[in-house]
């Protein structure tokens, strides 16, 4: 009996520390600089303006700048592009690893002010992690967009 329970306990010290292992690769991965090289609609042919991150045109976020540190969960992006304001915005991020188990794990996302400061309350954005590597991230949402859903792709390269 003490065998199936000391069993028991080490599974479960096991699979909780594997959240942990996982969340923490990523965040040591996203570190750094990375460039959002574009923005794309799986499953839609429609010719549609998108704004994301506080009403930021996807036209301007395509090809920014962001910077990720990871001992501090903080970044910051350049918008580029024509006629986009080229302001640096600042954020504070982390990883939600309840679904690692699985192999998804989402970003958490809140816009800050230059000191961090979260200048919107707890509100904020959770992108799905579709893809990270060394090199490359995907960033997934699904939002719905007249009455039907909706996905909107963030491809990445360091």
């Amino acid at each position: 009996m003490k065998k199936v329970g000391f069993l028991i306990l080490s599974v479960f010290f096991l699979v909780s520390c594997g959240s942990s292992r996982v969340e923490n690769d990523a965040r040591a991965t996203i570190n750094g600089d990375w460039q959002l090289t574009d923005i794309t609609y799986p499953g839609n042919d429609q010719n549609v303006q998108v704004s994301l991150l506080n009403d930021v045109p996807a036209r301007c976020l395509e090809g920014s700048t962001w910077n990720f540190i990871s001992n501090n969960n903080t970044g910051s992006f350049v918008n580029s592009g024509i006629n986009c304001d080229s302001e640096t915005e600042f954020f504070i991020w982390s990883i939600d690893g309840s679904n690692a188990a699985m192999g998804n794990y989402d970003l958490m996302f809140k816009p800050t002010n230059a000191d961090h400061k979260s200048e919107t309350g707890n509100q904020g954005y959770r992108i799905n992690l579709t893809q990270l590597s060394g090199d490359q991230m995907t960033w997934e949402q699904t939002v719905s967009f007249e009455g039907k859903p909706f996905t909107i792709r963030m491809n990445f390269n360091k």
